[in-house]
C-alpha cells in the first residue's frame, strides 16, 4: 500500500516519497504567543500531531519542528498594555501553549525554534536576497522585491493583479517600497521597541523570513512536508516559498499540507472576529480526549463546525472507545492475560486502518476500523461487568485489546487507568513518569536502566506493553 497525500501546491493527492527514504524533515508553523490558544489552533496541532504519528507508525524516522514566534506587534502591544517585556509575555504564553496542548494528549516536537534566538540566521537569509537582487534595502528596512520572482503565486494561484493592495492586511502600501505587494523581510525599530543590530540598522524580522530561515538552519534547504493552517497559504507560505527557493533555488518543500479552518455559525474562528474559545476555557467543559476526537471525526482539510450537537456525538463516540480501551485494565487479569500475548495484534484489522490513513490522514476512516474494534469490546465489558460469561476465545480478545490500543494510540487517543484502580498500588501519573523514565533511558541506549524500570513496576503489579504509537500499563 502507497500512503498519498494531498499537496496545496499541485492541488492533487501524491504518493508520498520523502527525499531521503524512510526518513521524514516536517515543519509545522506555531503561533505567535501573545495570547491563549483557542480552538483553532487546538485543530491544527491536533491534526500535525497524528500526522507524524501515523508516519512513525508506518516506519518512518520523522523530525518535527514546531516554531514559537516570540517577536511581533502584537506582542508587543500587550507588553506595553501590561508594562511588562516582551520576553515576559511570550515566555507566558509558551507556558500557557504546553499547558493547554498537552492536555489534548499532542506529544512535544522535535525541537521548538524561536525566532529571537535566530537574529543572525535571519539576517544572513535577507543579506543572500539582497545579494541575489531579490531585496532591497529602504530607509532601515528591507522588502522582497515580488517581481523579480517568476514563480511567484505558484502556491495560492494568485496573480500579481490579486495582490496590489497588499498581502492579507499585514504589508500595507508603503511610500519605500518599490512595488505595493513587495514585502518586509526585516524592518527598523523604534527607539522604544526591541530591536537587534544589522547591516541595514537596528531593527528586527518581518513575520514571513523567520520561518524561511528557521527551516534553512535545523532542516536543510528542502523539506519533505510543510504543515499549517489553510489561511497561511497567502501570504504567509506564498512569501516562505519566495524567500527560501529565491535563495536557494530549490524547492522548500516537497508537499505543502493544510488544515481547514475551525467555524462558529459558519465565520472562521478567529481572534480578530472575537468568536474564538480558548482551549483552557473549553477544556473546563470538556474532556480532552472528546475533544481530540471530535477533531480527528473530520477530514483535515475541511472545515470544521463547533456546534453543541457535534461536541455531544463527540462525547457518546469517547465513551464507546474508553470502554473498550480500559477493557485490558479492567478485565485482563479475570481472563487470565499473559504478558506475552499482549505484544500481539490483529494485522488483517490493521491493515484496514492502514488502508484508511494511507488516503491522506483520513482519520475518519481510521476511526471506523477503531470503533469496529472498541464496540465489541464494550459490549463483552458489559457482559462480563454484570457477572455474566462470554465464549469467545480469551487470547483473541487480548489480540483485540491490543490492536484497539496500539491503533488508537497512533490517532493520539488514550484511557487513563479509572481512578479507584490508584488503590492497587502506584498512581496513573507515578506511573506514566516511569514510563517517560525508560523511554528516556531507551533513547540513551541504557537498556539495562530500561529493563530495571519494567521489572520495578512488574513488582508493584504493573505491567508494560509497548506498541508502535507508544507505552501503555496493565494493572495486576
Amino acid at each position: 500500500m502507497t500512503l498519498s497525500i494531498y499537496n496545496t501546491q499541485t492541488r492533487t493527492k501524491e504518493p508520498f516519497e520523502p527525499t531521503v527514504p524512510g526518513e521524514v524533515k516536517m515543519y509545522c508553523c506555531g503561533v505567535t504567543v501573545y495570547d491563549d490558544c483557542h480552538l483553532g489552533h487546538a485543530r491544527s496541532y491536533i491534526v500535525w500531531d497524528t500526522v507524524r504519528r501515523y508516519l512513525q507508525w508506518r516506519g518512518y524516522r520523522v523530525r518535527y519542528l514546531q516554531n514559537f514566534t516570540d517577536i511581533d506587534d502584537k506582542i508587543l502591544k500587550r507588553a506595553k498594555e501590561r508594562g511588562v517585556s516582551m520576553a515576559e509575555i511570550s515566555q507566558q504564553y509558551i507556558e500557557a501553549y504546553f499547558r493547554d496542548i498537552r492536555q489534548l494528549n499532542v506529544a512535544d516536537a522535535d525541537d521548538y525554534p524561536r525566532v529571537t534566538d535566530h537574529i543572525p540566521a535571519i539576517c544572513d537569509l535577507v543579506q543572500t536576497l539582497i545579494d541575489k537582487g531579490l531585496a532591497y534595502a529602504a530607509s532601515g528596512d528591507v522588502y522582497y522585491s515580488v517581481e523579480r520572482f517568476p514563480d511567484y503565486g505558484k502556491l495560492s494561484g494568485r496573480k500579481s493583479e490579486d495582490m496590489q493592495s497588499g498581502a492579507s492586511g499585514r504589508v500595507s502600501e508603503d511610500g519605500r517600497k518599490r512595488h505595493p505587494f513587495d514585502f518586509a523581510l526585516w524592518k527598523g525599530s523604534q527607539e522604544d521597541e526591541p530591536g537587534w543590530e544589522s547591516p541595514w540598522g537596528r531593527g528586527r524580522p518581518g513575520w514571513h523570513i523567520e520561518c524561511s530561515a528557521m527551516i534553512r538552519s535545523q532542516l536543510g534547504e528542502t523539506i519533505d512536508i510543510h504543515g499549517g493552517g489553510g489561511d497561511l497559504v497567502f501570504p504567509h507560505h506564498e512569501n516562505e516559498i519566495a524567500q527560501s527557493e529565491g535563495a536557494h533555488g530549490k524547492p522548500l518543500a516537497k508537499y505543502w499540507t493544510h488544515n481547514g479552518m475551525v467555524r462558529v455559525n459558519g465565520e472562521k474562528m478567529s481572534k480578530s472576529l472575537g468568536n474564538f474559545t480558548t482551549i483552557r476555557d473549553l477544556l473546563t467543559q470538556i474532556d480532552p480526549m472528546v475533544l481530540r476526537l471530535f477533531v480527528l471525526q473530520a477530514q483535515y482539510r475541511k472545515p470544521l463546525d463547533f456546534t453543541d450537537e457535534a461536541i455531544a456525538s463527540a462525547q457518546n463516540s469517547w465513551a464507546t472507545l474508553e470502554d473498550g480501551l480500559r477493557f485490558g485494565q479492567k478485565f485482563g487479569q479475570q481472563l487470565a492475560w499473559s504478558e506475552n500475548g499482549s505484544q500481539e495484534s490483529l494485522p488483517q484489522v490493521k491493515a484496514s486502518f492502514q488502508t484508511a490513513m494511507d488516503d491522506d490522514f483520513n482519520t475518519s476512516g481510521g476511526l471506523a476500523v477503531v470503533f469496529e474494534l472498541a464496540k465489541e469490546l464494550r459490549r463483552l465489558g458489559n457482559i462480563l461487568a454484570h457477572g455474566g460469561e462470554i465464549s469467545e476465545d480469551s487470547q483473541h480478545l487480548q489480540r483485540q485489546w491490543t490492536t484497539l490500543v496500539e491503533l488508537a494510540g497512533v490517532l493520539g487517543l488514550e484511557a487513563p487507568a479509572e481512578e479507584s484502580s490508584e488503590a492497587h498500588g502506584l498512581t496513573d501519573e507515578a506511573i506514566y513518569e516511569f514510563i517517560r523514565q525508560r523511554q528516556a533511558a531507551r533513547k540513551a541506549k541504557n537498556f539495562s536502566e530500561a529493563d530495571r524500570i519494567r521489572e520495578e513496576l512488574k513488582r508493584q503489579n504493573v505491567t508494560l506493553v509497548d506498541q508502535p504509537g507508544g507505552t501503555t500499563f496493565i494493572r495486576g
